[in-house]
């Protein structure tokens, strides 16, 4: 049942910063900012990640040169998509031990310093606490600066993703619904019960880490300006304690990135669990405007367009639905459960991308979504349930990397699905972000080496957007 919020939304969404204040913090910031020479490396557990940053570059593997490349860009941070959301448990440790290694031999080479978030979901799934924990270890083999902290910082305002009062929330139409309480927290692979980032850290470490040890920056220290306050509790943070920011706007995550500079200048090492809302302020990213069509579409006008829905949230069925609304686009239902039938998906594939190329040429949109239905099996287990999902995905992904048409633009909706057409479907190595086509939907400009380049590539996460945002995505690069 969904609990009311016990808290004054105007007084908290509305903010009680004056224009002074608000003008104060971002110079501030600023200021804290261009005076660290680190360099911001985000591990991206999907590639929704990047929806609140632009003109950043994303590389889709972790290997020496990529991350090589990343050190030597001028740009302040760089992102790695790592898709462990989509691993097992087992391949995301070997997959964070690489990369834990690889960044800490290519930094001593550069002799550069960094920082790390592990950039992961604003509703909480995914492989925590341990993806932070190998990186830890490496970190901590390499050399003798131990990690004083875990930073948790889940808020994303784009998705309505909200910590008040230590407690977690998810915008539900007009209801703050606490993530305990979601269709997330029942995710067959990450789910959890706790709402309260403190208890949910206990639930997560079972038990290792005390809810009451939890240090809790308030929003209420936030709003208020404690710098000083906030900066002491940092610096007495130890044994890599675990920290929580509370942030209902920007503005919060503002005020704590400059405590947080300021305790990093004195010598305190932290590592970063957060969503994306925590990564643009800590890199010191700008606003900018939502894209045209004019902006991401520059050739292959005469074709038609392409939409892949892998997600299988509500909210993303929802979204479906509505973009029937649209005329003269085509709707293709891809069976997915035929993945417990040998061979079978292998000629879905075919038969689909079939469809899709007749409809391409002659420049009508297609829209290609999975079985809406979630295929569970009695007595399934997590690893099993995941291991499916990757199949899936994967016939998933060649309904693109198959195509012998180049679409006017490509639009992926789920975390896995668009992660496995950026990478083996389109075969990108470096993608550059262009920015958001809506609050929190990122768009990828394709690299010169990838499948089809300078193709948009829409990047739409599957919890993200109101019933109607799909459908105005769509009809933004239609014209």
């Amino acid at each position: 049942m969904n609990k009311q919020a016990s808290f004054d939304k105007d007084s908290i969404f509305n903010g009680s910063h004056l224009d002074d204040d608000i003008k104060r913090i971002d110079i501030l910031l600023q200021d804290e900012i261009s005076k660290n020479n680190d360099k911001i490396i985000v591990l991206d557990d999907d590639p929704t990640g990047v929806q609140t940053v632009h003109n950043v570059s994303v590389f889709t593997d972790w290997s020496e040169e990529s991350i090589r490349n990343g050190f030597k860009e001028k740009n302040k941070m760089f992102f790695i998509l790592t898709n462990s959301r989509g691993f097992s448990e087992k391949e995301t440790i070997k997959a964070h031990s690489e990369i834990g290694k690889i960044i800490e031999e290519v930094a001593m080479k550069e002799n550069k310093s960094y920082q790390i978030i592990s950039r992961s979901d604003s509703t909480l799934r995914g492989h925590y606490p341990i993806e932070t924990e190998i990186l830890k270890e490496k970190i901590e083999n390499y050399n003798d600066n131990k990690i004083d902290g875990e930073i948790l910082c889940p808020y994303f305002k784009e998705g309505g993703r909200f910590t008040i009062n230590d407690t977690h929330y998810v915008k539900e139409g007009e209801q703050l619904t606490p993530a305990g309480e979601t269709e997330f927290a029942k995710d067959k692979t990450f789910g959890y019960t706790s709402s309260n980032l403190c208890d949910y850290v206990e639930e997560k470490t079972n038990g290792k880490y005390k809810k009451e040890q939890i240090i809790s920056i308030s929003i209420e220290e936030l709003r208020n300006i404690k710098l000083d306050e906030i900066e002491t509790k940092l610096l007495n943070t130890k044994d890599y304690n675990k920290i929580v920011v509370n942030a209902a706007d920007d503005i919060d995550i503002k005020v704590f990135c400059i405590a947080l500079y300021r305790a990093i200048a004195k010598g305190k090492k932290f590592l970063y669990r957060t969503a994306a809302g925590f990564v643009k302020v800590f890199g010191g990213i700008t606003d900018k405007h939502l894209l045209s069509k004019q902006e991401m579409i520059i050739e292959n006008e005469n074709n038609g367009g392409i939409v892949i829905v892998g997600s299988h949230t509500l909210k993303t069925s929802e979204q479906l639905e509505a973009l029937r609304e649209i005329e003269d686009i085509e709707f293709i239902e891809f069976n997915s459960d035929l993945v417990l039938e040998e061979g079978k998906l292998e000629d879905e594939v075919s038969r689909v991308v079939s469809k899709e190329e007749i409809y391409l040429s002659e420049g009508k949109t297609v829209v290609v979504y999975t079985k809406r239905k979630l295929l569970t099996l009695e007595n399934d287990t997590k690893e099993e349930a995941l291991k499916r999902s990757v199949k899936i995905s994967d016939a998933v992904q060649s309904l693109i990397g198959k195509l012998n048409v180049t679409p006017a633009f490509i639009i992926a909706k789920g975390g896995i699905t668009s992660s496995d057409i950026g990478t083996k479907a389109l075969k990108v190595k470096r993608a550059n972000i262009l920015g958001q086509i809506k609050p929190g939907i990122p768009v990828w400009q394709t690299g010169k080496e990838s499948r089809f380049p300078n193709v948009p590539y829409v990047i739409f996460p599957g919890n993200v957007g109101e019933v109607t945002t799909l459908k105005d995505s769509v009809e933004i690069l239609l014209g």
